[in-house]
């Protein structure tokens, strides 16, 4: 028996769930800001509402990114306590490989895309490693050229019109990372396989794909690698 607590943070709001094997045990998620005052008190929620004692989990999941850089923070900080306190061992997905995880099956190729607020797009597709990569809406357009999409993500209605408008064969779903999906991805590769991983290359590390955005005493924004 595999029992996992997950959750994201990474991209918008809170998403938590606890997962036995294949069983929902409790899902919660809540929209909103201010992430680290609001994750720990939702966990104890969650926790008693699936009646399960923090100390009979196996696993803890997180997302590391690419998002929102507070978020993945807040996130994996929390991630990381939990499972050093019980001696459990954390699996960490990026955000990107939730969704596609979620993605309708079916003849699309499926695009995760997360918008990074800064004029492009975190992205992967379902196809070779799935690797997270930057791009701008013109360049998807020009890499899905010629091949009918199904772009997942909470911004995915948007991103849609404009490869649409570029004309593209593109569908729409609106999604934020599953905490299902992710605590099922843990699942599949298993406690063990994860603290193996855990032992030989540490903990999971924050994803970002680009610097951190600062502002300085004077209102200006620069971008620090």
């Amino acid at each position: 028996m595999t029992l996992v607590l997950s959750f994201d943070c990474a991209v918008s709001g809170l998403g938590l769930a606890v997962v036995r094997d294949k069983e929902v045990l409790a899902v919660h998620r809540e929209d909103g800001r201010e992430q680290a005052a609001r994750l720990l008190p939702a966990i104890a929620r969650l926790l008693r509402a699936a009646e399960v004692d923090r100390r009979a989990l196996s696993m803890i999941a997180v997302t590391v990114g690419p998002g929102s850089f507070t978020g993945v923070r807040v996130g994996l900080a929390a991630a990381r306590g939990l499972a050093i306190a019980l001696d459990v061992p954390l699996a960490g997905f990026s955000t990107t490989t939730t969704l596609l995880a979620q993605a309708p099956k079916g003849s699309r190729l499926a695009l995760a895309a997360i918008d990074s607020q800064l004029g492009d797009w975190f992205c992967a597709l379902d196809e070779d490693d799935q690797a997270p990569f930057l791009a701008t809406t013109a360049a998807l357009a020009e890499r899905l050229k010629g091949r009918a999409s199904c772009v997942i993500g909470p911004q995915a209605t948007s991103l849609a019109a404009e490869l649409d408008a570029a004309g593209l064969d593109v569908e729409a779903e609106t999604s934020l990372p599953d905490p299902v999906v992710l605590a099922r991805l843990a699942i599949a590769q298993g406690a063990a396989a994860w603290r193996a991983r855990n032992r030989d290359e540490g903990l999971p590390r924050p994803l970002y794909l680009r610097g951190v955005n600062i502002t300085l005493p004077d209102g200006q924004r620069r971008t620090v690698d």
